[in-house]
């Protein structure tokens, strides 16, 4: 068998052998990202692990979705969203994304109303 199909072969295999899971945020720059590179904050008015972000602020600080072969683990686990969707939260601080951070990179939102950061380790 040649280099090419044994490759081949071997890539199918994999791919039919499952899935990975997912994995929790990343950390760059000193602060969270989600897998498309966008800025994770957390909001003051949060409490027990609760979202307090709801209606308008949620369309302005959607909460940062978990997909659902998403495994938490240690610091790393999901709270209820204000919809009841899982989101991530870090350290029982739910996180967000800021609708007008445009760009990978962008953290427009830290300091916001003053009760917005970027989520930090």
């Amino acid at each position: 068998m040649t280099t090419g199909k044994t490759l081949f072969l071997l890539l199918a295999c994999v791919g039919l052998s499952g899935t990975a899971l997912a994995e929790a945020p990343k950390t760059q720059n000193g602060h969270f990202i989600d897998s498309k590179g966008a800025a994770l904050y957390t909001y003051d008015k949060d409490t027990g692990g609760k979202s307090a972000c709801t209606e308008k602020c949620a369309k302005n600080w959607p909460p940062a979705l978990a997909e659902a072969d998403d495994t938490a683990s240690g610091d790393w686990i999901f709270a209820e969203s204000h919809d009841g969707k899982k989101q991530w939260a870090y350290k029982g601080k739910p996180l967000y994304l800021f609708v007008k951070d445009a760009k990978p990179g962008d953290t427009t939102g830290d300091g916001a109303g003053g009760v917005w950061h970027l989520a930090k380790p």
